[in-house]
């Protein structure tokens, strides 16, 4: 299975993803990327041009990326569901699940040493926690061998301008000099180095 091929079986919608749009945003970036980044789904912009975080949000997160001299084009960046919900709402727990076995095969292809969850709900998801991004932002988490790290999710940050020190554009600053840290002090992947995936649930996709 090559990313190309999964992106081609993505396209074809399970029942319980009815209520999504027909667009599908699958990721983009590197396919070796050390850094992986899921938001929770994508919105109008994305929908329109099928690339993910290209909208006011994903402007954001560039230019987050930037200040810490992160290239976007050598991460890889994706949402936990691939089809814009309406009204661009919150994904429902079985909308994720229709979309789980897609993003670990994702996963498991780009073999990546850190994934930095956006907002609550793939951070919920990954941690399988109810605490708020509020309380888990900026810590290290790990997730079947793999390092989590969330973040605020750029829309938030939107919302709340601010830069004064403690607000959340102020930590998400200190969060990003963290995660460029950690990243610089990665080594290379390890040939056989595969994150822990069950797939048995992926069979009647593929």
């Amino acid at each position: 299975m090559t990313l190309d091929e999964l992106e081609r079986l993505a396209a074809h919608k399970p029942t319980a993803l009815a209520e999504l749009s027909d667009n599908l945003v699958f990721g983009e970036g590197d396919p070796d990327a050390d850094l992986m980044i899921i938001g929770e789904g994508p919105g109008e912009e994305e929908d329109l041009s099928g690339r993910p975080f290209v909208g006011r949000a994903g402007q954001l997160l560039d230019r987050i990326l930037e200040s810490v001299t992160i290239e976007r084009n050598d991460i890889y960046i994706t949402n936990m569901v691939k089809f814009r919900p309406p009204g661009n709402r919150n994904p429902k727990p079985e909308e994720i699940a229709a979309s789980e076995p897609v993003l670990m095969e994702q996963i498991r292809l780009i073999r990546p040493q850190i994934i930095a969850t956006l907002g609550n709900v793939p951070t919920q998801h990954f941690l399988q926690t109810r605490e708020g991004i509020t309380r888990t932002h900026g810590h290290w988490y790990e997730w079947r061998g793999i390092a989590i790290f969330p973040l605020y999710h750029p829309a938030y940050l939107l919302r709340n301008p601010s830069r004064e020190r403690g607000s959340s554009k102020w930590q998400m600053w200190e969060d990003m000099k963290v995660l460029k840290a950690r990243l610089d002090e990665l080594g290379s992947k390890g040939a056989n180095q595969q994150p822990v995936i069950d797939t048995s649930r992926q069979g009647g996709l593929f």
